[in-house]
């Protein structure tokens, strides 16, 4: 992702972001979470796109060894707040979940909330970039690990999107991108931003390139967690994941095409 966009968006945001009404189930989300990622206790968990940090402290709270990554050098600030008021320890680091290599490897790993995986830069590859995230965090897991992520649902655009937004440039359906600008909270202008959504069939195929073999696909919209059918108009797609290969060069294979 490029810097000058969504870091740009996120920091402005970061002071009003734990007043979006998603962020009001995080003890029950954290307790799906341990679940579904069979987190033995002291457990550790690479949270990316972490945002102001509100599942990375409550499995600190419980317990679990947890390392928080993210672009946003101010929603980091207010997540290391976060963490001091709780008396628990993260580590935190700021870094572009596209580029990042850990030197540790993790028992399980969450992307969660649109936090890093489909937004893209303004030239950002729609196909490249969340392929590149879904590579480092294969790499940082260890054998067999699972992971949760929660990604833009594409059907969901086609049915809201029509073919007067595609000929003004609100969505692209070769890329499944949509193109908005957006404040980042009220009083400030507008930042100009790419969303990409994903449809299962190339879920599964982005997630195996990176060595990652989709266990379940359920409608995984904010604040409405649940091992349901997917919708069509559900917001966001829910995948669990386990890693059982490295990734084989994927990103550089892509970019030779």
């Amino acid at each position: 992702m490029e810097k000058s966009i969504w870091k740009t968006f996120f920091d402005a945001h970061a002071p009003v972001y734990d007043d979006n009404v998603f962020t009001k189930n995080t003890i029950p989300e954290v307790d799906f979470l341990i679940e579904e990622l069979s987190l033995q206790p002291g457990g550790s968990v690479l949270d990316v796109g972490c945002g102001t940090g509100r599942h990375a402290v409550e499995l600190a709270n419980r317990g679990y060894r947890v390392t928080g990554l993210d672009l946003s050098t101010e929603m980091l600030a207010r997540a290391d707040e976060a963490a001091k008021r709780a008396g628990v320890t993260v580590d935190w680091i700021q870094s572009d979940a596209g580029r990042f290599s850990l030197p540790a490897t993790f028992d399980a790993a969450v992307c969660l909330c649109e936090g890093a995986f489909g937004l893209l830069g303004q030239s950002d590859d729609p196909i490249g970039q969340p392929l590149s995230i879904l590579c480092n965090i294969s790499r940082s897991l260890k054998p067999n690990a699972k992971s949760l992520f929660t990604v833009l649902n594409a059907t969901a655009m086609l049915r809201r999107y029509t073919n007067q937004d595609v000929a003004d440039g609100r969505f692209d359906p070769m890329t499944l991108v949509e193109s908005s600008e957006y404040p980042p909270r009220e009083g400030l202008p507008p930042v100009p931003v790419r969303e990409r959504g994903f449809v299962p069939t190339e879920l599964i195929l982005l997630f195996r390139l990176a060595g990652l073999s989709v266990l379940n696909m359920w409608g995984g919209t904010a604040g409405n967690w649940g091992r349901r059918s997917l919708d069509l108009d559900e917001i966001e797609i829910m995948i669990v994941a386990h890693k059982t290969a490295e990734p084989a060069d994927a990103v550089d294979a892509w970019k030779r095409t």
